[in-house]
């Protein structure tokens, strides 16, 4: 925590601000710059990349950790430290008369898959870190990107890192086929598999995520917190008893810290009591999904979330919940019901089963896995823009 975060958290706790000094230091989809207690893994994934201090390409390398591991947040805050010390931007000059390289670049690309859904879109994430001029969003076909990422790689003292997150969650790019469509740029070209699972055949070396323990997970919080929230908001006590009850998963920490400061404030508490920690708590869905599988969802699609978590669903049939939600919104029932069944197949939602006294096909109704308090606070506002 720096000097002025400090200041800040003092001066709130004696203006009588809000509970919460800085949102995002709190939000469970953002990730900190380095994580807390992660170093030994952070060296091990560094000793998998060290070929390209020497200017090689290393061999692919997955990333695992169970939900809650930060194997996303380790990841992504050693390719942006990567990035500083490799990337084109710190080895570069330039004069009056020319600027030029000083040696080898290394660009290391951060994908994630739970936003990048096709090959345009992948190429364009891909050439939004790699290229200097702006990459379009639309006006040109897939084959140009792809065309302007090999051209961009066609140098021998040029080459790029991609890591692809969430390989293995439904219905995002798996890794294989991240491997096809950068297989015109295979020579220059490395790959890092990130998520819960190695790729189906792995063969390549591994770099093992293990769930953080309970006094590492105070750490992390503790750092959230005295970042996130006015000086004195919450007790040691407390965070304790948060770790404990997470079980090694800082994203449903981090969502339940998140979803009692949203409690706490909306009551303008002036610090965050026990109760505010059981409602978010019991927010946050045992083996449930982070919110960030919701947030990546389109804005249709996080409108129908956002109507579901706001009507009564208990012990009433799929069609019905879906009827109540096309009455808040322009979409007909039909659509909607579509979208239920489609985000139950994706697990964002669960379908569950209803009693049933007849002897056709019992009815279900549907229910959140993500942390509502977090994901009603992130994700679009109630009203629809115009």
């Amino acid at each position: 925590m720096n000097l002025q975060e400090r200041i800040a958290r003092r001066r709130s706790a004696h203006q009588g601000q809000d509970v919460v000094v800085d949102r995002d230091h709190l939000s469970p989809v953002v990730h900190r710059s380095e994580p807390v207690g992660r170093g030994p893994v952070l060296e091990q994934l560094l000793d998998e990349l060290e070929p390209v201090f020497d200017g090689d390409l290393p061999p692919p390398v997955a990333v695992v950790g169970p939900a809650g591991a930060g194997t996303s947040a380790i990841v992504t805050a050693l390719f942006d430290a990567m990035n500083d010390r490799l990337g084109e931007s710190s080895r570069t000059i330039g004069t009056t008369t020319r600027a030029g390289s000083l040696g080898p670049v290394t660009w290391f690309v951060y994908v994630d898959a739970r936003r990048v859904d096709s090959p345009f879109a992948f190429y364009r994430a891909v050439l939004s870190v790699v290229s200097s001029d702006t990459v379009p969003e639309s006006g040109v076909g897939t084959d140009d990107l792809r065309e302007r990422l090999c051209e961009r790689l066609s140098r021998p003292d040029r080459r790029a890192i991609v890591a692809i997150d969430h390989h293995d969650e439904p219905e995002t790019l798996t890794y294989d086929r991240v491997r096809e469509l950068l297989e015109p740029a295979a020579e220059s070209v490395s790959t890092l598999a990130v998520g819960q699972a190695e790729p189906d055949d792995w063969r390549g070396p591994t770099v093992a995520v293990p769930a953080y323990r309970h006094h590492e997970l105070v750490d992390v919080v503790t750092d959230r917190a005295s970042t996130g929230l006015a000086a004195g908001a919450l007790d040691h006590e407390s965070v304790r008893d948060l770790a404990v009850w997470a079980d090694g998963n800082a994203h449903d920490a981090l969502a339940a810290l998140f979803g009692a400061a949203v409690v706490a404030s909306e009551e303008a508490s002036d610090r965050i009591e026990h109760r505010h920690l059981e409602t978010a708590k019991a927010d946050v869905p045992e083996d449930g999904v982070h919110v960030d599988r919701a947030l990546a969802l389109s804005e249709t699609r996080q409108r129908v979330l956002l109507d579901l978590i706001s009507v009564e669903t208990a012990q009433r049939p799929i069609r019905e919940v879906a009827a109540q939600i096309a009455d808040r919104s322009s979409l007909t029932a039909g659509t909607v019901k579509r979208f239920l069944y489609e985000l139950a197949d994706r697990g964002v939602i669960e379908r569950v089963p209803l009693p049933s006294s007849g002897s056709g096909r019992r009815p279900s109704t549907v229910e959140p896995r993500f942390p509502t308090i977090a994901f009603r606070s992130l994700g679009p506002s109630d009203d629809p823009a115009p």
